[in-house]
């Protein structure tokens, strides 16, 4: 499938006519979005299982800022700091639901947001056997999607590891341009990590 096709049909599911929403609305209560094959809803804890099921791989901790889960109970503990987040009505995730299956089988959401500036960092991680198949796509497009149209964020930001370069290309896939480069932005791991830039505008 072409990328405007693509576009067309995540814009026909996201229902672009509905009404516009503060971000500090959405925040509070992140509405349900659809793609073909992805639902992206508010976790609950009942998710529990799910996130543990694919947090646990230590190749889908690799290149993000949390480690892998080493128990259900990490599982926990982070569904219920993103319940917080919904409760404060801070930036949060949704959870990646695979149509085919029921299953939760990623995130994708806001890291940061800043109202003064209009602009939002997003950040997402996907269970490893569902990798190369446009799926993060798919959600991130959404995101970008709901984003620009329905909270008219001007400016959204994300960023990869410099060393995990299919990321970067989920984010060129749905428009975001290449900014640049900055050195050892993050210490992660143990180590500090080249951070790729990636942006789009509204």
């Amino acid at each position: 499938m072409d990328k405007p096709t693509l576009k067309k049909q995540l814009q026909e599911w996201l229902f672009p006519h509905a009404a516009s929403l503060s971000p500090r609305e959405a925040f509070a209560r992140l509405p349900v979005l659809h793609t073909p094959r992805l639902m992206l809803r508010p976790m609950t804890m009942k998710d529990a299982a799910d996130i543990f099921a694919y947090s646990r791989d230590p190749e889908v901790a690799r290149h993000v800022l949390w480690s892998a889960h080493r128990s259900p109970e990490d599982s926990r503990a982070y569904l219920r700091y993103i319940l917080r987040q919904y409760r404060e009505a801070e930036p949060s995730s949704w959870g990646i639901v695979l149509k085919e299956t029921g299953r939760l089988v990623g995130t994708i959401g806001y890291m940061g947001y800043s109202e003064e500036n209009s602009s939002a960092e997003v950040g997402y991680s996907l269970a490893r056997p569902l990798w190369n198949q446009g799926l993060m796509t798919e959600a991130l497009q959404a995101v970008i999607d709901f984003s620009l149209n329905r909270l008219h964020i001007h400016r959204i930001e994300a960023l990869h590891d410099a060393a995990n370069p299919a990321s970067g290309h989920v984010m060129r896939k749905c428009g975001m341009a290449y900014e640049g480069r900055m050195r050892q932005k993050i210490f992660n791991k143990g180590r500090y990590i080249d951070v790729d830039v990636y942006a789009i505008i509204r």
